[in-house]
């Protein structure tokens, strides 16, 4: 059997929404258990389809533009193919910075719209997935001798990478290459894993699910770090219960952050406890408090860890008060009516009427359209256009039309490509929910940088000329 690797790796990308915004590049490197380099690092880049425009401020963040990634990079398909492969070699725990929330919706969507299946790289053959970021957090808030602390300007503590990385002594001067942020994460384990060997193990260990499910079943109260919870006074890092698991998702439990007291949410009804937890805090009224629940996800490595490993010393700093943490467990404890009105905020989905390519979790597709779309893999673009709707769910149906499209366009007849063209259209200048910018805004952006970044010039003169040469009109 082989022993485990991580695999550090980083997108960059063309926008911030990782369902309708493309990859630009990726960049991995193997380490062994013990964080030395395994092999050769990887690197490579996206060639961009012409049915999406890149945010242009991601391109002045990267550097990347469409021109750079169309004359260094693969198509998307052969793109999504190398990082299946990199990530799906058997014992690999894929593991990035902040990967959970960004990188890894990235990853899910490119194989979604490429025909490989989202989700077996990060279970079978032994392999898992991790995220740095909440264990940072924690290590922050529990054990910060070792690390330097960067805080932004108004005094809150930093988790960006970059922050983290010039604060501790890195080499910064690629910062938003994805290859540079790969070596910065590497650096940031080696230094947890040399300080605090034992939190290092812990937050491994929660990439088994039944842990997690054990912690979670024990009635009590835990320590959690997460980005939801706020920086200050502990470094996103709260004191939970969980109450419940959630109705219809058998990975996910609702737990409540014994920081704040229940008492005021009690006596809600369920249209009262909706209103405080699906409207954001900053369009509630004066006085009225958000409802302080957040889903974990036990299939997630979440950081968690019992309340014992809190020092004095830090839960004074922390705001952490056990006494005050027990009566909010006490009280929730007597009110299990309350447990299932909050369950009851999440009712079960219904139909998706979302785009094919961002309807990623409208349901699994059924198994018998698993070998369909391996065999789409298998076949030369000629061969596509002989499949007729061959899939039971219609939204890999629109996916294989659009994978031809962007892909050989050449193969497409002419009602094909006058649908195609019609799309583009939709996409690029009309829809708002189908891309995260339309030409007209990406214009009115371009006129904005030009104003306020004269030294991007030769960056953003590549991206005033970038949509005429993918079709589209210019002004």
């Amino acid at each position: 059997m082989n022993e485990e690797t991580f695999l550090w790796h980083d997108f960059e990308t063309f926008g911030a929404d990782p369902r309708r915004d493309r990859p630009a590049q990726f960049a991995a490197q193997r380490t062994d258990a013990e964080l030395r380099p395994v092999g050769d690092p990887i690197m490579i880049y996206c060639r961009p389809a012409d049915d999406v425009l890149p945010q242009p401020m991601a391109c002045l963040i990267t550097g990347i533009t469409p021109q750079t990634a169309r004359e260094r990079g693969v198509p998307e398909n052969e793109f999504a193919a190398a990082v299946f492969q990199a990530m799906a070699e058997p014992n690999t725990c894929s593991v990035g910075y902040n990967n959970f929330r960004f990188d890894d919706e990235v990853t899910r969507h490119l194989f979604w719209r490429n025909f490989i299946d989202p989700y077996r790289r990060e279970w079978a053959d032994g392999n898992s997935r991790f995220d740095l970021i909440d264990l940072l957090r924690m290590m922050r808030a529990l054990r910060p001798d070792g690390l330097e602390w960067p805080d932004h300007p108004d005094g809150r503590p930093s988790f960006r990478l970059e922050d983290l990385a010039a604060a501790n002594g890195f080499d910064t001067s690629n910062a938003h290459d994805a290859l540079a942020d790969v070596r910065a994460t590497i650096e940031l384990a080696q230094r947890i894993h040399e300080l605090q060997p034992r939190l290092w193990e812990w937050s491994l260990s929660l990439r088994n699910r039944d842990k997690v499910v054990d912690l979670l079943s024990g009635g009590v109260p835990l320590l959690h770090a997460s980005s939801r919870f706020p920086a200050l006074p502990a470094c996103g890092v709260a004191p939970v219960l969980p109450i419940c698991k959630h109705p219809h998702i058998a990975s996910q439990w609702i737990v409540w952050n014994l920081g704040v007291d229940p008492r005021p949410f009690l006596e809600l009804d369920s249209a009262e406890l909706a209103d405080r937890f699906w409207t954001p805090s900053s369009d509630l009224p004066e006085g009225i408090e958000r409802l302080p629940i957040k889903l974990v996800r036990s299939n997630r490595s979440p950081i968690l860890a019992p309340m014992s490993v809190l020092h004095e010393t830090r839960a004074s700093a922390l705001e952490i008060l056990p006494p005050r943490v027990e009566d909010h467990a006490r009280l929730l404890g007597r009110h299990p009516e309350f447990a299932s009105r909050l369950a009851g905020l999440f009712q079960k989905p219904g139909g998706s009427d979302a785009d094919p390519e961002l309807d990623l979790y409208g349901g699994f597709p059924p198994r018998s359209d698993r070998p369909v779309m391996d065999r789409v893999l298998r076949m030369r673009p000629g061969e596509l256009g002989d499949l007729d709707a061959p899939f039971v769910d219609e939204r890999l149906n629109e996916l294989l039309f659009r994978y031809r499209a962007r892909l050989w366009p050449e193969s497409l007849d002419a009602s094909e490509r006058a649908r195609w063209e019609q799309f583009r259209q939709r996409r690029l200048r009309e829809d708002p929910d189908l891309a995260s910018i339309r030409l007209d805004e990406y214009r009115a952006a371009l006129e904005t940088l030009r104003l306020e970044r004269p030294e991007a010039a030769a960056i953003l003169q590549q991206l005033e000329e970038w949509p005429g040469e993918i079709g589209l009109p210019t002004p």
